[in-house]
């Protein structure tokens, strides 16, 4: 049985968190902590936990956390993980940070889009847990950098393509589309129900925080530095991200591209939370929303390639990949508690 904690639990990722945990048959949650409603029942600040659970929903104390937990997942804002994670790696816990605060690598991107980085000496010893491409870094991390949900559907999109040398990496144009939790459990004039219901906008465009993180990881798997363009537009839903991106084929690629669709399956073949649609078929929100789903969508358009992926941000996007990753890190099936 592993002994888990959440710090974050009030946010909508940490009701997400603790909802799977709780029917999650290895898992003991034995913490769980928010800066906002610390000393009440969980269940009175999240009422949908109503007759689930009576745990006491702590204020954050890392000397508490660390001395119930085995496991630690931070479901904070942006730069406040870097406050817990070295304090919980020293106390010899694994954590699962749900920022992006251990996501990217060159700090000097990391303070241009977020602010300046107080524990750079555990950002090299992170993994970017997407499980698809680095299951078996994931399986000895300690710390674990949770993907972005943008990031999670635009890097499943593109990694077939990419990897196998099919793609320009150089043309990658990924237009997404979020609903209004992707922005977190905030008060901000730009998510209230009036500003977006019956509305439809693209915001940050090409300057999103998101970008260097997908472009890191197309980097990777490209073999040299690329940067992507992308541009997110905001939909007046509650959940879902819908991603369709546009890439060029490469000059060497014909032999390898005749059966894109075959090449997605076989790309993904082994893996327990791909779904690729068969030819002409692409993925709707509906198809993923409430589970820890990423479905895929192929175009082959003689020169170039649309790919459509589709996921539900808080689930596959953040806490259900979180717990997807925990389960690989204990060898437990990968499965567990995300059907």
């Amino acid at each position: 049985m592993i002994n888990v904690g959440v710090v974050g639990a009030t946010g909508y990722v940490g009701e997400e968190l603790v909802a799977i945990l709780l029917r999650h048959p290895g898992v003991k949650l034995t913490n769980i902590s928010s800066r906002t409603s610390g000393g009440q029942k969980y269940s009175d600040s999240a009422p949908w936990f109503k007759g689930k659970t009576d745990i006491i929903c702590e204020s954050p104390d890392i000397n508490k956390i660390a001395a119930k937990s085995d496991l630690v997942f931070l479901a904070l804002p942006h730069t406040a993980s870097m406050d817990f994670v070295p304090e919980l790696l020293k106390k010899g816990k694994r954590v699962i940070d749900l920022s992006a605060d251990y996501r990217i690598k060159d700090l000097k991107i990391y303070e241009k889009f977020y602010a300046g980085h107080k524990d750079k000496s555990s950002v090299k010893d992170s993994v970017y847990g997407l499980p698809e491409i680095y299951r078996a870094k994931i399986k000895g991390a300690k710390l674990i950098a949770n993907p972005g949900c943008y990031p999670t559907a635009s890097i499943l999109a593109c990694a077939p393509l990419v990897a196998l040398g099919v793609a320009d990496p150089a043309s990658i144009i990924i237009d997404a589309k979020s609903g209004v939790s992707g922005a977190g459990k905030k008060v901000a004039e730009a998510m209230l129900f009036p500003e977006v219901n019956e509305d439809f906008r693209a915001y940050k465009v090409n300057k999103h925080q998101h970008a260097p993180e997908i472009s890191q990881e197309i980097s990777k798997l490209a073999g040299k530095r690329i940067a992507v363009t992308f541009v997110p537009h905001l939909l007046p839903l509650n959940r879902g991200i819908l991603a369709t991106v546009y890439i060029k084929k490469s000059q060497k690629s014909k032999d390898k591209s005749k059966n894109l669709l075959q090449l997605y399956k076989r790309f993904y073949k082994n893996e327990p939370f791909i779904r690729i649609k068969e030819e002409g078929s692409f993925p709707r929100l509906k198809d993923v929303a409430y589970t820890n789903f990423c479905d895929i969508g192929i175009e082959d358009c003689a020169e170039s390639v649309i790919v459509i992926a589709a996921i539900d941000n808080l689930l596959k996007g953040a806490a259900g990949q979180a717990v997807q990753n925990m389960n690989i890190m204990y060898g437990l099936p990968e499965k567990t508690a995300l059907l």
